[in-house]
């Protein structure tokens, strides 16, 4: 139903006038649209959001959490005791997760970005090379301490990445609650490096991007929205879906360190 940047004319053509309809079909002008998001998409999403806003007239209330994991801070957890929410973004592995257990509006869900898992490193501090696969397993083994999210990308490196590298129990490693967290770490020199996603980096105090890891244990993570089961503003829902999946949004997520996708799951 969507897609990012169509062709001209056919089936791409119908997806613009999809998505066009979407973006100007008529909304109550009193809607208060919940989003609940994970820290992935985040960067992109505060600078979009204030245009949406003027320009629908609808007004969104934003909270936070975490894509995966344990604990009351994940989305999932917040949707289980009934938090109220309208729209969630967060990682497609987490989303995927909500879609099982019904907690999503059939056929909503969409992709919206991508972005890798990178490195960051306090501002100022020297940048390692972690180019390569042996060269990122040196400075993870060398570092005091490694921070990560315990959420989709940290995940993903402790059950994944450092058992591939024989280095699971020999790497220090400092699991925060968000991606915000881990970046805070390194900023602070309470770690050596941080990894997490690039789109949390760029945009993360006193941290810099020192780089991303070796594609052949690389997690690209994908960032995906849906309509939460049972919303009340499901139509406001799916109108900030289709905006995030327009070709105006693209500039602020390719500035956030993301590639654009814009498209649904299905696609």
């Amino acid at each position: 139903m969507y897609a990012f940047a169509p062709r001209k004319g056919g089936a791409g053509h119908a997806i613009v006038v999809v998505i066009a309809a979407l973006l100007m079909s008529p909304v109550t002008a009193s809607a208060q649209l919940k989003v609940m998001i994970s820290g992935g998409f985040s960067g992109p999403y505060e600078k979009l959001l204030p245009e949406f806003e003027r320009t629908t007239g609808i007004k969104v209330a934003t909270g936070s959490g975490s894509s995966q994991g344990t604990g009351p801070q994940t989305i999932a957890s917040q949707l289980a005791r009934g938090v109220p929410t309208d729209v969630v973004i967060l990682s497609r592995e987490g989303l995927t997760e909500l879609i099982a257990a019904k907690r999503i509006a059939a056929g909503t869900d969409v992709d919206l970005a991508r972005t890798p898992i990178g490195v960051a490193v306090r501002a100022g501090a020297p940048k390692p090379d972690v180019r390569t696969v042996e060269a990122f397993r040196q400075v993870a083994l060398k570092a005091k301490a490694v921070a990560v999210p315990s959420s989709t990308s940290g995940i993903f490196l402790v059950e994944n990445v450092f058992p591939r590298l024989g280095i699971a129990g020999r790497v220090n490693v400092k699991m925060t609650p968000r991606g915000a967290g881990a970046a805070e770490m390194a900023a602070k020199g309470e770690a050596d490096i941080a990894l997490l996603p690039v789109s949390e980096i760029v945009h993360a105090p006193g941290v810099e991007l020192a780089g991303v890891i070796a594609e052949e244990i690389q997690l690209n993570q994908i960032f995906a929205a849906a309509v939460v089961a049972g919303s009340k503003e499901a139509e406001a829902g799916k109108r900030l879906i289709a905006f995030l999946t327009s070709e105006r949004a693209a500039g602020a997520i390719r500035s956030g360190g993301m590639e654009p996708l814009g498209k649904r799951r299905s696609d």
